[in-house]
């Protein structure tokens, strides 16, 4: 069949479309790509080019040097690393666990149960009940404290409640017949079938703990407890006294402040290449009924 020859208009509304994606993409890059640049820029530089740098003028160093000097910085990362070793596995069997009850159809006290973890999306007990709660469990000032309180997002058990659903219900008809029960079916049979929105979950429930620095804030007092973003939080704080403090830290006071942010950052870029081929899928799959 013979191809239409494309008009005039046709070109013209081409080149506009791909005008626009360029411009949306510059948009979208020229933030992280001034944070990356910025941290190897001096201060100096950066008071002279506000808000407009392509590449450092005056390339330095010194600031992802300062950062790591402080003692606290690596103990913080084994901090972080920790917590995710311990939350993520919580998290997700618990979101698994609850995604299946919430899919089962004839289920005893279903629907008041699932109004209650509904009703969890929208009002919680408040932040002076839940620190009082964390204390006269004994959690306070342990990892615990960070771990347990979140361990399951109701949304993200929305989503692994759909993923299971669009499992045939053949299946697990089958796999009752032959004597599994629930623990095996949801982790012999729906598991391997799910690994697609698992993936999906295990990286909200990643990016999530690894940049939260709230929870640390109340219910950690020690600082060698404290995960990384409370860390580099304190170093940002501190640097904007040091800056006219004369010391060493006056010439990298701003470059500092985006050094900070690109090691914060850097884990989660890494890991996200890994688990980009199941994003797509593991959200439809999680988010749509068919």
């Amino acid at each position: 069949m013979k191809l239409k020859k494309k008009s005039t208009e046709d070109y013209v509304l081409d080149v506009m479309v791909y005008l626009i994606l360029i411009i949306l993409t510059i948009i979208c890059l020229y933030p992280m790509w001034y944070v990356l640049v910025a941290s190897f820029t001096s201060s100096t530089e950066l008071v002279k080019n506000p808000g407009f740098l392509l590449w450092p003028t005056e390339f330095v160093g010194n600031a992802y040097r300062l950062v790591f000097q402080n003692p606290l910085i690596m103990n913080s990362f084994a901090n972080s690393v920790k917590i995710l070793i311990v939350a993520l596995p919580i998290n997700i069997v618990i979101t698994m666990l609850c995604g299946y009850f919430l899919s089962c159809t004839g289920m005893m006290w279903k629907k008041p149960i699932s109004y209650m973890i509904m009703f969890t999306m929208f009002f919680s007990g408040g932040l002076i009940p839940c620190y009082l709660n964390i204390r006269s469990l004994g959690l306070y000032n342990t990892i615990w404290a960070l771990v347990l309180p979140g361990a399951l997002s109701v949304y993200n058990a929305i989503i692994c409640k759909t993923a299971i659903e669009a499992v045939p219900d053949s299946l697990k008809e089958s796999a009752y017949i032959d004597g599994a029960n629930d623990f095996q079916i949801i982790f012999k049979i729906i598991l391997p079938l799910i690994k697609p929105t698992l993936a999906v979950l295990l990286l909200y429930y990643g990016v999530g703990h690894w940049n939260s620095w709230f929870a640390a804030s109340i219910y950690i007092k020690d600082n060698d407890k404290l995960p990384v973003q409370n860390i580099l939080r304190s170093i940002l704080l501190a640097n904007q006294d040091k800056a006219d403090s004369g010391d060493t830290y006056n010439a990298y006071a701003e470059t500092i402040k985006y050094a900070a942010i690109v090691i914060s950052t850097v884990p989660v870029l890494c890991i996200y290449p890994f688990l980009q081929k199941y994003f797509a899928k593991g959200t439809m799959v999680g988010a749509v009924k068919g």
